[in-house]
């Protein structure tokens, strides 16, 4: 990025001498010395200084007029503004308008380019963060969502059309893997609060207290350790979105705590007295049935009705697989550039094995597949032997298997994370006569993290003829 700066200053001399010394200290300066030029320049774009440095009063108009021009026409420099006679309401204008600083003249050089040193650090860092949201709104459109299969198209043709209303609440249903964190990201970053923040939290992964402390913020001396004011998810999101995924394994009584917050679009942090406004847009996602947790008495229904304004329920891969096609061309090129592979053709027999495979994992375990394959690969075939999918067959010595009272996990790339982490699981129930709290204390965890990993794999968590244990309700 240029060290880009702009001087618009009816003293020549004075401006001359000025962009001596700051070209001396590795700024590419530009001069004008009246607004009409410096209109022509930042409006058309010719120049897109990091900063300008501007006196007010011109013989042509007062700069902050053209502060207000471009910063409507998307100009995101800093500005320092100059001035013999400042005024209060100059002052007070300047900052509305976003100057970085008011300074009165005589301004010693090394003020001066003490604050324009500061000025480029604020402008190099907005700049970028302002790349970093062009480049995202590029990449998570509704085509994000890829395939040709007629529910894909579906998906696309219903986010093609929310991202264009302001919603205030959106729920993403669908088996893990199968893309909710895309479609919620194309809905913020294709969507009309792409210029807030989105603030990402997974429900599962924070224990009940913990939760409540990072969704609603709290005050120094709310409970043990909390030192100093934090204020949380739901206020840092304020004027963006929150995403909240997992949302079905939130307690009950934090559901109460949130539809609060949502319905009144105000908090109080906790240990708090200030009540704090909020404007944020909630985007929910679950890989369980929300409707049967509220039949079930697991989930609020008030809460999910106030959520589910609109629905939208992604499908499983193997309910679409001629969509196979579409993916794994595209993540062969992503996983090609990474790890500088040339894999450019994929036989038939690959492409009629991996559509006639199940994907339990979803899109999320097609990816650790091509991923396997593209980064062992050794030519521009892809390589049919990486891909190592059982199809459900029983695994042989080779795969996961009890050795005594050891587990034998291969590493050779033919199981996924996730699928070490629930065959680790299934074993330990099985071996533990289906007994939660007892398979928990064999694997080191709690009975909470524990119930959360086997109801995010669906596993088996009874003998033949056993009453059900993960799915009784508590009451």
């Amino acid at each position: 990025m240029d060290d880009s700066l702009l001087i618009i200053d009816s003293k020549q001399e004075l401006a001359g001498k000025l962009a001596h010394h700051f070209n001396m200290h590795g700024w590419d300066v530009e001069c004008v010395e009246d607004i009409k030029s410096a209109q022509h320049m930042l409006l058309n774009q010719t120049f897109e200084p990091l900063v300008t440095l501007a006196d007010i009063n011109l013989p042509d108009g007062n700069s902050l007029d053209l502060l207000e021009q471009v910063r409507e026409h998307g100009d995101i420099g800093e500005w320092v503004l100059l001035t013999n006679d400042g005024t209060i309401p100059d002052s007070v204008r300047a900052l509305r308008l976003g100057a970085y600083d008011f300074l009165e003249r005589p301004c010693s050089v090394e003020r001066l380019e003490a604050i324009l040193n500061g000025a480029r650090r604020s402008a190099r860092a907005y700049r970028q963060l302002n790349d970093q949201r062009e480049a995202g709104n590029r990449r998570y459109v509704p085509d994000a969502f890829i395939g040709r299969s007629e529910s894909a198209q579906q998906v696309r043709r219903f986010l093609s059309r929310l991202v264009e209303v302001p919603f205030s609440a959106l729920v993403i249903s669908g088996e893990t893997g199968t893309g909710k964190g895309l479609v919620a990201r194309i809905m913020y970053h294709s969507g009309p609060r792409s210029s807030g923040p989105l603030i990402e939290v997974n429900c599962a992964a924070l224990p009940r207290d913990l939760l409540e402390s990072e969704l609603f913020g709290h005050e120094a001396g709310a409970f043990t350790g909390a030192k100093g004011r934090h204020r949380g998810y739901m206020e840092q999101a304020d004027g963006g979105t929150l995403f909240l995924d997992e949302i079905g394994e939130m307690d009950l009584d934090l559901q109460s705590k949130l539809l609060k917050v949502i319905e009144d679009q105000k908090l109080i942090r906790l240990g708090g007295e200030k009540t704090i406004k909020i404007d944020v847009q909630i985007i929910a996602a679950s890989n369980r049935d929300l409707e049967q947790r509220v039949l079930n008495g697991e989930f609020r229904d008030d809460l999910y009705h106030r959520l589910s304004v609109f629905r939208v329920e992604l499908p499983a891969l193997r309910e679409r697989p001629e969509d196979i096609k579409d993916l794994v061309p595209l993540m062969i090129a992503e996983f090609n550039a990474v790890a500088d592979r040339q894999v450019k053709v994929v036989p038939a027999d690959v492409y009629e094995k991996l559509c006639s495979y199940n994907w339990p994992g979803n899109v999320r375990e097609l990816r650790n597949v091509v991923e396997r394959a593209v980064l062992l690969s050794d030519s521009d075939l892809f390589p049919k032997h990486w891909l190592q999918l059982n199809n459900g067959l029983e695994q042989d010595e080779d795969g996961p298997h009890m050795d005594g009272n050891r587990l034998v996990i291969p590493l050779d790339g033919s199981m996924a994370l996730d699928e070490m982490d629930s065959y680790i699981i299934q074993t330990a129930l099985e071996r533990n006569s289906f007994n939660v709290t007892a398979a928990a204390r064999a694997l080191g965890t709690t009975r909470e993290t524990l119930r959360y990993r086997i109801q995010k794999y669906r596993l088996h968590t009874e003998a033949e003829g056993d009453e059900p244990e993960v799915h009784a309700r508590q009451n």
